[in-house]
């Protein structure tokens, strides 16, 4: 049977934490002296009641967390956060509507970056910093949060806490115990979120632009402040900021702190992960730019660096932007559609199908064509020369399977709604990968998902999540083993 009054607990401790950060944004409302004050001020009060209420309620639970409980709980937990986390909105009157307010806190807390305000220039600076600590927090894990900070919190169930929320399908350990595995990564993530503060405020930003930006772009999340998002100061030194700090969150956060604070800068090159994320960068980037400045009249550094910029960010599934896409040839759709895709290394910031799948593709693939000349040979799929398990591939070709299964089926719906096919693929595309922006002509870059039917919304948001969570993690919930006793 499912622990409940575990749960219970464990979610009514993760509210008390989401309590701290509703409080940090009161703090703000009142330094700004805006008209959110009150919002936060009743957010804050409920989502503490709640959190207590919970805790009571699981006050004589035992800390057996099995792995059905971990399913459960990470499922739970990312729905639960997203509605406590829309309350400043609807109390406050910047969202009118649940649907609407459910979908723009999902995408935050997924990092997904899609958005149905229309104007968010007009918000309170508390309301726009919430928006973007959803996605700061939501980066790495909500619940691999608490895990660095409060380890008692899960206990010993942290570990299959960790597979129940991690993405990649080989999760790489630096240190024996998980909560110190945790603690060093979440260093490396605020690390290089401090330094692109920095860089952002020494190339002309404001601080509390620095802090948005900063925040949005290491977890490439993708809601900014202004609507015109990177574009807005018009600065080729922010944009290249950006663009450097969008793809350092793109990489393997384990591999980041062996380059960075062991100084095993080599290391990165030796990973297939690692090369396949470079060259897919370098081949978009040189292709793009070549049909930027041969159909659309651009410059060399502005062609360069709008097609870098657009590559890193539709690869790292960030969804900032610099230029609206929307307006290129549309073979540049196909090769930004083929990056949302694909994503970025496993054990990053990042959504979509991940680098090291693709890796894992490439070699199974080969291995199949030498089989047809060589029936008897014996040819294990290697990663960084180690071998990888059938397991291990079997769980490939159901990802797979199931990703792509999941994007035609909610486009096929999307697409009897009325929204044309170019959108639905991109839309649907962009939700399971947590990109944010779409291609097309009804909903691009620059524009938010506001005029969606309210049905196709609650779609979203379910890709939204099961794309965070790597699909499998929430479906497993649907079927009839996971409810049996046994």
């Amino acid at each position: 049977m499912v622990n409940f009054h575990l749960i219970y607990k464990i979610i009514g401790s993760l509210l008390l934490l989401l309590g701290s950060l509703l409080t940090l944004c009161t703090g703000i409302s009142f330094y700004y002296m805006e008209d959110d004050i009150m919002a936060f001020l009743l957010s804050t009060l409920i989502t503490y009641s709640c959190g207590f209420i919970l805790k009571f309620m699981g006050r004589n639970a035992n800390n057996n967390l099995s792995r059905r409980d971990a399913y459960l709980l990470v499922t739970l937990t990312w729905i639960v956060f997203s509605l406590f986390g829309m309350i400043p909105f609807l109390i406050g009157g910047y969202i009118e509507s649940v649907t609407d307010a459910f979908f723009e806190t999902m995408s935050g807390f997924s990092t997904t970056g899609a958005t149905v305000i229309d104007d968010v220039e007009w918000m309170p600076h508390a309301i726009l910093f919430w928006r973007t600590q959803t996605q700061w927090i939501g980066a790495l894990g909500i619940v691999f949060f608490t895990i660095a900070i409060l380890p008692s919190m899960v206990g010993s169930g942290s570990v299959k806490v960790f597979a129940a929320e991690a993405t990649g399908p080989i999760r790489s350990k630096m240190h024996p115990r998980l909560s110190t595995t945790a603690k060093w990564i979440w260093s490396v993530y605020s690390a290089l979120t401090i330094a692109c503060i920095l860089a952002f405020y020494l190339a002309g930003m404001g601080v509390f632009d620095s802090i948005n930006y900063a925040m949005t772009t290491t977890a490439t999340g993708g809601f900014a402040p202004h609507n015109d998002s990177a574009a807005f100061f018009q600065s080729p030194a922010i944009e290249y900021v950006a663009i450097l700090f969008q793809f350092l969150a793109g990489v393997n956060f384990t591999m980041l702190y062996f380059a960075i604070f062991r100084l095993k800068i080599a290391n990165l090159f030796k990973s297939s992960e690692f090369k396949l994320y470079i060259l897919a960068i370098t081949v978009s980037t040189i292709w793009i730019m070549y049909l930027l400045m041969s159909h659309n009249g651009y410059g060399l550094e502005r062609a360069f660096r709008c097609a870098l910029f657009q590559v890193v960010s539709f690869m790292t599934t960030t969804g900032l932007f610099n230029d609206d896409a929307g307006l290129w040839p549309h073979i540049t759709w196909v090769i930004l559609g083929t990056l949302m895709f694909l994503g970025a290394c496993a054990g990053s910031t990042t959504g979509g199908f991940k680098c090291i799948r693709g890796v894992m593709v490439i070699k199974v693939l080969r291995n199949e064509f030498n089989k047809l000349l060589h029936p008897n040979a014996v040819l294990p799929v290697k990663i960084n020369g180690q071998p990888v398990s059938q397991q291990k591939l079997n769980s490939l070709l159901a990802f797979f399977a199931i990703f792509s299964l999941m994007i035609l089926f909610s486009a096929t719906i999307m697409i009897v709604a009325g929204i044309d096919n170019t959108n639905a693929i991109t839309i649907a595309l962009s939700c399971i990968s947590n990109v944010g922006p779409t291609l097309g002509t009804q909903i691009g870059p620059e524009m938010s998902w506001s005029q969606l039917p309210d049905y196709i919304k609650w779609i979203c948001s379910f890709l939204m999540l099961a794309g965070r969570l790597e699909i499998m993690s929430v479906l497993v919930l649907f079927t009839r083993g996971f409810w049996k006793d046994n």
